[in-house]
């Protein structure tokens, strides 16, 4: 293969209008597209109805994948809220600027998705949850920003301390649907929907439902019986790493029982519907001011959820389960081919690219993440990429974990866990991920790390890493991990600088 067209396959399309298909590059001719993101915060591929979960209500995701396009395989770059929206917006994978940390943002000397559109003559919406941005990236980024967060000190955790349910996450029901930050948040995203625009507009929508805790408005909290539910996958597995127990025991979560488990997992699915109503009202707003044929609607999330899954619940940042890196990505974009399902994997970070090229601006930094535009019509992705993710830190940087004098009296339902993460930092060390449609690889130097053969073991139940039968799976797998850090481990500058001495100077 030649170096362009290794070049090609590895970072796949230069962004820019030029190389959209023809039927999206039609709608495009007389006004440049606008940009919806519509992101909850840690909803799992798999607990939609269009994605395949046999309970779950979500006619709106599902109406938007029969009128877009849905990705099936989509993987984020890292399992925690922060690191992975960095990467979203950049295109690079973490270690490129080690964005770890739920406390790095994006800084002015980086790029972002948001602020290209901005300088290009958009006007860019961000209503919601941060976890994106440094505080002084917001006016070059952003046109208008807003955050509608105080209902989350009204949810009531019903059990008493020394209960083993105290810690898991699960609470009482909500208020009146309307009465949610993300409702809240919605709404100014509705009203920038009506109010007439001079320019053309990107909304960014990160909202927090169906992020724990465990509650969801009283209309959706009971909406399934914890014994409808397809059986969740076992706690107890031989081979996980060691912070699969130490979650357990610190968390008094190995007390709980399947039907514990199975509520929590309940009461989730019912936050997921309470998303999907949410997109819903966002999807007759956009009908309703007459934005249906110029507007690109994705739909996303940051990471998954554990939600119950291997008795566990919510994440930790070096897990690397297909709960927690498998998203769903759906797309609609005018003109787009309609129901296509592309089943190749992709990963988050591709939205970023594929969103210069709807918009017409050519990115001015290197990057690692494809254009989905020829899914977008129909055709197929690659069948041969993978898709990498990174997680966790060294011991020595005690910087990146979660301060634990935030979360310091055993009363805060985070303080086992940034506990766990401070007293015992073996827990939460390095690990990388490389997933290809069969298989899956996390390597974790300092840990247990796992190998499973997707295809005859699509739940990860059972880890084969080390097993002579695989052991050339595991080298090919291994050399591919090697060869995605070599082409990446840097971004190297645009701007050369002369070789020789600056003007003679007296001091």
């Amino acid at each position: 293969m030649s170096i362009s067209a290794t070049r090609r396959s590895f970072l796949g399309t230069a962004a820019g209008i030029s190389a959209l298909p023809q039927a999206l590059q039609a709608q495009q001719t007389n006004r440049r597209q606008n940009l919806i993101f519509f992101m909850p915060d840690e909803l799992r591929a798999e607990s939609l109805a269009c994605y395949g979960h046999p309970l779950v209500k979500t006619p709106n995701f599902d109406r938007l994948a029969a009128e877009g396009v849905r990705f099936d395989q989509c993987h984020v770059q890292n399992t925690v809220c922060a690191p992975s929206r960095c990467s979203m917006m950049t295109g690079w994978p973490v270690h490129v600027r080690g964005h770890r940390s739920l406390y790095y943002g994006l800084h002015p000397d980086e790029p972002n998705l948001l602020r290209y559109q901005k300088e290009d003559g958009y006007n860019v919406y961000f209503f919601g949850k941060n976890d994106l941005l440094s505080t002084d990236s917001f006016p070059l980024s952003v046109t208008e920003w807003d955050s509608k967060s105080g209902d989350r000190a009204n949810y009531k955790n019903p059990w008493k301390p020394d209960d083993p349910l105290y810690y898991s996450f699960l609470y009482d029901k909500t208020p009146d649907r309307r009465k949610t930050s993300d409702y809240q948040n919605l709404q100014r995203a509705i009203e920038i929907l009506s109010r007439p625009q001079d320019k053309p507009f990107c909304i960014y929508l990160p909202l927090i439902w169906p992020h724990p805790p465990f509650s969801a408005p009283e209309d959706f909290h009971d909406m399934y019986k914890p014994s409808d539910l397809p059986p969740l996958r076992p706690p107890g597995l031989a081979r996980k790493p060691n912070f699969h127990e130490a979650i357990r025991t610190t968390r008094r979560l190995d007390r709980l029982s399947d039907k514990d488990f199975r509520r929590i997992q309940a009461v989730y699915l019912g936050m997921v519907s309470y998303s999907d109503w949410l997109l819903g009202e966002l999807l007759e707003a956009v009908d309703k001011a007459n934005h249906r044929n110029d507007t690109a609607i994705f739909s996303f999330a940051d990471h998954g959820e554990w939600a119950g899954d291997f008795g566990l619940v919510e994440k930790w940042p070096s897990a690397m389960d297909d709960t927690l890196t498998r998203i769903p990505l759906i797309a609609r974009v005018p003109g787009n081919k309609q129901g296509h399902v592309s089943k190749e994997i992709v990963e988050l970070y591709d939205v970023m690219a594929t969103s210069l090229e709807l918009s017409g601006i050519p990115a001015r930094h290197t990057h690692f993440a494809r254009s989905l535009s020829p899914q977008l019509s129909g055709k197929p992705g690659d069948p041969q990429r993978a898709a990498f993710c990174e997680g966790g830190y060294n011991v020595y940087e005690p910087q990146c974990f979660e301060p634990l004098q935030d979360f310091s009296t055993p009363e805060n339902i985070y303080y086992p866990k940034v506990k766990l993460q401070n007293e015992h930092p073996e827990t939460i060390t390095r690990s990388t991920m490389v997933r290809t449609l069969d298989t899956k690889l996390i390597v974790r130097p300092d840990g247990q790390s796992e190998l499973y053969d997707l295809a005859k073991d699509p739940r990860e139940l059972h880890n084969v890493h080390g097993e002579r039968t695989y052991a050339a799976t595991q080298a090919s797998l291994e050399a591919r991990m090697l060869n995605w850090y070599v082409r990446t481990a840097d971004v190297a500058p645009r701007q050369l600088d002369p070789r020789g001495f600056p003007a003679q100077h007296t001091f």
